[in-house]
Formats: C-alpha cells, structure tokens, sequence
C-alpha cells in the first residue's frame, strides 16, 4: 500500500512538472487570465466606484472577493483547453501504454490549475494594495481566504476537467466558463444585494458566489463572518465533489 502511494505521488509529480512547464512556455495564459480582471478593478473603482454605494469608504476594500473569483473563473478554462488538446492529440492514450498511474494524468492538470490561479490571485491583490487596497486580517484570516480560494478554484477545476474531456470543439472546451463567470455579476461581488430587484435579488442572495464574497470579505476586513464561511465552504465542497466523481467516470468512459 505505502508502494503504492509512493508511486502515486512520484507519477503526480511528474505529470505536475509537465503541465507546469506548458504554463511556464506560455505565460501568456497568466497574462491573459490577470490583465482582465485587473482591467475590470480599474474600470470599477476609478470610473464607477464613485456612483456606486456600498456602504463603506474604500470601494477596492469591498471589490476586491469578487474580481479574485472572476481571476479563477477565467483561469479554469485553461484547464478545459489543456484536456482538450490532450485528447484530441492521443497523448492519454500513449500514457495509458507506461506503468502510471492513470488519475495522476488529470490530477496534474487539476494541480497546475491550482497553482496558476494562485499566482494570478497573488499579482492582483499586489495591484489592489497599490491601488489602496487594506486589510487587518491576521494570518489565520488570510489562511482562512487562502482555503476557501483553493477550495473555490479545485472545484471549478474538476469542473472544467468534464468539460474539456466531454467536448467536441476547442471552442466548446472553455465556452463553459462564461456563465460562471457571468455569477459574480449577480451577486453581492459589485453592489450590495439590497438594491436589486427582488427577483434578481433572491437569486443573488442563494447562488454560491455571494457567500463565497461575504465570507471572505468579512475574513479581510476583520468582521464576524458568521455562517456565510460554513455556506460558502458546503458550496465548495458539494461541488467538487460531485465535479470530481462525474470527471472520473467521463475520464474512465472516454480514454
């Protein structure tokens, strides 16, 4: 069994390093993935942000949950594109003829995907912090944001591992992406629920996005979180889940 697992994470790491180095010889995909939401927290805070009433004195304070969710959002589709092209090329095929392990194929894509976001997640709360971006978060709180981020990002990434291996079209393999990253919109990411219409409103105050925001908004701004965190960790969790085992059996179907 302790063979067994050994061989299991030495295969992982493996298939790691090869995703890893795509990422590397192609930072563009980081690029692409930072410059947009980083783009949308300008727009937001220096030309909308002084319409826009939230309730509190440090506008980019208050955004910055939401566009870290659009930042991940975005990065998953990566992932489909990745999977894609790796089954359309047959290269699960000629690793399937190696003594490997055979999840460690999607599990490398599913760790590249958590590393990626989370440099792209790095950068943009730099750029936050020069734009005015404060916080009195101790460590814990930051730990606490650092768990549901990776939490928010692994289950959107097996996600977007049943997309890419399900889809026909290159285009189909990271279309997904676009309602979730629509969620954030209509949410309390932007605007407090409160000034919604109240059929917008109820759907916003019961999708995932809005505790996800609340909990980590309130864990960066030293408030009690109160049960947003445990909403938003059930959300988290349900849907990897669920992504996870629907992934596997697609995975195991098709290659």
């Amino acid at each position: 069994m302790e063979a067994a697992k050994k061989h299991f994470f030495s295969d992982m790491g493996v298939m790691l390093g090869r995703s890893m180095r795509h990422i590397f010889r192609s930072m563009d995909t980081i690029v692409t993935v930072t410059i947009m939401p980083i783009a949308m927290m300008l727009l937001f805070v220096y030309v909308f942000g002084g319409a826009i009433q939230t309730g509190t004195d440090n506008y980019v304070n208050y955004l910055l949950p939401g566009i870290l969710l659009i930042a991940i959002a975005s990065g998953i589709s990566y992932t489909a594109f990745r999977l894609f092209t790796d089954v359309q090329r047959g290269i699960f095929e000629r690793f399937h003829t190696m003594p490997i392990s055979r999840s460690t194929l999607l599990w490398g894509h599913v760790l590249t995907s958590l590393v990626s976001n989370a440099i792209s997640v790095l950068v943009i709360i730099l750029v936050a912090l020069i734009m005015g971006f404060r916080s009195p978060a101790g460590i814990l709180s930051w730990l606490a944001v650092a768990g549901i981020l990776a939490l928010f990002t692994l289950a959107l990434t097996w996600v977007a591992a049943i997309a890419g291996l399900t889809a026909k079209t290159v285009d189909g393999a990271s279309a997904f992406s676009y309602p979730i990253i629509f969620l954030p919109f209509i949410s309390s990411a932007f605007v407090p629920t409160e000034s919604m219409p109240s059929v917008v409103r109820a759907f916003a105050e019961n999708q995932p996005v809005t505790s996800i925001v609340e909990a980590i908004r309130a864990l960066l701004s030293g408030q009690p979180v109160g049960n947003d965190i445990w909403v938003a960790l059930a959300w988290c969790v349900g849907i990897l889940l669920v992504a996870y085992f629907f992934a596997m059996w697609v995975y195991k179907k098709r290659v």
